[in-house]
């Protein structure tokens, strides 16, 4: 039975991650840091089958002995400080949480007895001021926020380490992925949850920043197949993962309306100069010939049926919760799909 080892478990894409590895046999560990609560509601109904191993990024030590005593075959650096709004709040805690601890994963699988896969989330803000449309791997980079210059930071660590120590170590250059899991804070399921709101007549109107900028979104459950083919190749590289279709955020709130039967969506939604970011990136759209040619990965799920499907699960829960508090119970039973 191989072995993973995944850090940001908690999160979107470790859930849909490890719910993946679980399926194909894995023994799969996650990573956490100690904390008086567990946010484990994305895993929940997995819990049982993961054994996790308390560490810390900051913590180059207690890397080391999660290593040791996961002894895994396969690490997946997911974890990150990654709401990009933030980074430019909390520019240096984003620099160690997203950038150094990165090196310091690295420095313990070299110091670890036997071999080790590993793959780095990378993501396209890294090529925030995009030098060429679409981007792929050979594309410039010139990151627009502290988050993007952090993740640069870590992707060039993991390609430095692979060539000057001969790591098994990839890095997945992934663009805007989303699911009924992602966290309130990003703009996509902001939309959707409010636009689940409005129809259930529990919100009037919310605000959103530039409407305009383009993003190239997929599915997180198709994304983190390709991290795992990343992994199964004879030598390790880079891989760009993308849809190859670009969106703005005006056309991910007219979906997200179309789908409760709302044309114009104009009395809802406020535009607020204040939330859009210091350097703005205006355009991303990713070329995944390489990932369809060497990993055999293409995605499965559109843009329109992943609106509908975040749009749809948050009126689900949102009905259920109110249904809940008329019975006196704050329990939802049924998890993001």
């Amino acid at each position: 039975m191989p072995s993973a080892l995944i850090t940001g478990i908690t999160g979107q894409d470790g859930s849909y991650l490890a719910e993946l590895l679980l399926q194909k046999g894995y023994r799969v560990y996650g990573m956490v840091r100690r904390a008086s609560t567990f946010n484990c509601e994305r895993i929940r109904h997995i819990l049982d089958d993961i054994e996790f191993i308390d560490a810390d990024l900051l913590d180059q030590m207690s890397l080391l002995q999660a290593l040791r005593h996961s002894h895994a075959d396969e690490v997946y650096n997911l974890a990150a400080m990654s709401f990009v709004a933030t980074s430019f709040v909390q520019p240096v805690a984003t620099g160690e949480y997203t950038g150094l601890s990165v090196a310091r994963m690295l420095e313990a699988l070299r110091q670890v007895e036997w071999s080790v896969r590993f793959y780095q989330a990378s993501t396209s803000e890294m090529f925030g001021n995009v030098q060429a449309i679409p981007q792929n791997e050979l594309t410039s980079f010139y990151p627009r926020s502290p988050y993007g210059v952090a993740k640069l930071y870590a992707h060039w660590m993991t390609v430095n380490f692979r060539e000057s120590y001969s790591l098994y170590a990839c890095s997945g250059i992934l663009f805007n992925h989303e699911s009924p899991r992602r966290g309130l804070e990003f703009v996509t399921r902001k939309i959707t949850h409010a636009v689940a709101q409005i129809h259930l007549g529990l919100l009037q109107s919310f605000s959103l920043g530039n409407l305009e900028a383009r993003r190239d979104w997929g599915f997180a459950g198709d994304y983190v197949e390709a991290m795992w083919r990343m992994l199964q190749q004879d030598e390790p590289s880079d891989y760009v993962v993308a849809t190859g279709v670009s969106h703005s955020v005006r056309d991910f709130v007219d979906a997200a309306f179309a789908c409760v039967g709302i044309e114009d969506w104009s009395p809802y939604v406020r535009v607020e100069p204040q939330l859009f970011r210091p350097a703005e990136v205006e355009q991303l759209l990713g070329d995944a010939s390489k990932a369809a040619e060497q990993l055999g990965w293409t995605p499965t799920k559109g843009f329109e049926e992943l609106v509908r499907d975040m749009v749809e699960n948050d009126i689900q829960q949102l009905a259920q919760a109110r249904e809940a508090l008329k019975k006196g119970s704050y329990a939802i039973t049924n998890p993001a799909r």
